[in-house]
């Protein structure tokens, strides 16, 4: 069934991430469970008993330890790589976008600055797609894609819309013309990867004037 797919839909060709890249979306991946780890101790915190909240801060004490370990091997691999610290430099030059979001896309998303604007929006899960059957047209949506990159595209997203003057103008604008405040914050989130795209394929970095 796979060969008969691909003999139909003839897929583009793209390599394998090579062993270093591998091993910086592991080091990521591994940041983003201990973040996950330490909110949900947090938040049992607030209603445990005293004594069960002193466990609980032992263990969040040590998750923190843990992740600032994690953060430091993550920060010597982007900083030992040329490429990777020139794209890092190119991309957190994006009002909005910091060194966690950054490093997201290093590891996540290699594509990046290769494809074209619609093809890296398929790929994140942020391209729309329109529910359709005959003359009937339903709403657009977004749907598969990476999800991981998809959300630190949305919190990129949500932080340009308060310091970005261009996005944050791009954002207004839509929900000035009537669309739902979610609707907005996904096409903010679709704009903000085109644009880091288009930075990483000229190598030129954030210039408001011209996104």
């Amino acid at each position: 069934v796979i060969a008969r797919f691909a003999q139909a839909t003839r897929p583009a060709i793209r390599p394998l991430p090579d062993a270093e890249t591998r091993f910086l979306a592991d080091l990521v991946a591994r940041r983003r469970q201990i973040v996950a780890m330490i909110g949900a101790e947090r938040q049992r915190e607030t209603s445990a008993p005293a004594r069960v909240q002193t466990s609980i801060r032992r263990l969040v004490k040590a998750l923190e330890k843990e992740l600032a370990s994690v953060d430091a091997d993550i920060d010597g691999a982007v900083r030992g790589s040329p490429a990777w610290r020139a794209k890092e430099d190119l991309l957190v030059s994006v009002p909005g976008v910091g060194p966690t979001i950054a490093r997201t896309l290093l590891a996540e998303m290699p594509e990046l600055g290769v494809l074209d604007r619609r093809q890296i929006a398929a790929l994140t899960g942020l391209a729309p797609f329109t529910r359709q059957s005959g003359q009937w047209r339903g709403k657009s949506f977004i749907a598969g894609g990476r999800a991981s990159v998809r959300s630190a595209l949305f919190m990129g997203a949500l932080v340009a819309t308060r310091h970005n003057p261009t996005l944050k103008a791009f954002r207004d604008r839509l929900v000035a013309a009537g669309k739902p405040k979610m609707v907005a914050l996904i096409a903010t989130a679709r704009k903000l990867l085109t644009i880091l795209n288009a930075i990483l394929r000229s190598s030129t970095p954030w210039q408001p004037q011209s996104a």
